[in-house]
């Protein structure tokens, strides 16, 4: 199986984010603020490259504004985008879903569909509802509920862990859909990835995270396909202005090698 990849950048080396990305990962609320950094996405549209917007709510803490959301996927016409959601709450999430439908349609443009919820049992009941609506199913990387599922002496082990043993219990209770592809959002720790590929949930296609690219801009390195036991707190949104350094593009291109490492793709 093969997961596609994509690590969100800085604005200065957006251009050659190409060279290590599968696909594009836009965040819209910055389209508002950086010319560049849509023009950029845009481009990339132009030139038959895959495309995927996110609402932002990661960096907002509520979706961005519907409105002005339709707006952009209607200049971006992106190839896909996440349906507004609300964070942990997944009867929340539906109901928003349901409204969007009601006003937003985007002919050929694909939607992704974020399950929410603080339970095992509010988060199978979004499943549910994703599984049958979106057309691919995303699964956060730091659900709350995580934090008494995973195992670990930290908190970035049982994030990690803990969407390892969702996904694990959905497939064992029935509930995985196989029919429709996943994608995942975030991590805390890289090498939570491999999991998936040893054990071949083939239908999780992509993955995003700025993780490699974050960690080169604080000086990190990876330790090869064991990734960081640590992980930098800060935004690459809050860093979208950031000037690389040779040594830090270096240490780009040594992280995002190994992060295809750890997904067996080396």
């Amino acid at each position: 199986m093969r997961i596609e990849t994509s690590h969100e950048s800085p604005i200065s080396i957006l251009d050659n984010s190409l060279t290590y990305n599968d696909y594009c990962y836009a965040l819209v609320h910055l389209f508002e603020t950086h010319e560049q950094y849509f023009d950029f996405f845009k481009r990339a549209r132009g030139n038959n490259v895959e495309v995927y917007l996110d609402n932002s709510i990661f960096e907002l803490k509520e979706s961005f504004d519907a409105d002005k959301y339709a707006e952009w996927i209607e200049k971006l016409q992106p190839n896909l985008y996440i349906v507004p959601d609300v964070l942990e709450n997944g009867a929340a999430t539906v109901d928003k879903w349901i409204d969007w439908e009601k006003t937003h349609q985007f002919k050929g443009i694909r939607q992704m569909g974020v399950v929410q919820g603080k339970s095992w049992t509010e988060l199978v009941e979004c499943y549910k509802f994703m599984s049958q609506a979106a057309d691919m199913i995303a699964i956060s990387f730091d659900y709350s509920y995580y934090q008494g599922t995973g195992y670990g002496h930290d908190k970035l082990t049982r994030y990690s862990s803990g969407r390892q043993r969702f996904i694990e219990q959905l497939i064992h209770d029935n509930i995985w859909n196989w029919n429709k592809p996943h994608h995942l959002l975030g991590c805390s720790l890289a090498r939570e990835f491999r999991w998936y590929v040893d054990n071949n949930i083939h239908n999780i296609r992509s993955v995003d995270t700025s993780n490699p690219v974050v960690a080169a801009m604080h000086d990190l390195q990876y330790n090869d396909d064991h990734g960081l036991d640590e992980k930098p707190s800060a935004l690459l949104a809050d860093m979208i202005e950031h000037d690389m350094t040779d040594d830090q593009m270096e240490l780009v291109k040594y992280n995002t090698q190994m992060f295809k490492k750890i997904l067996r793709r080396t």
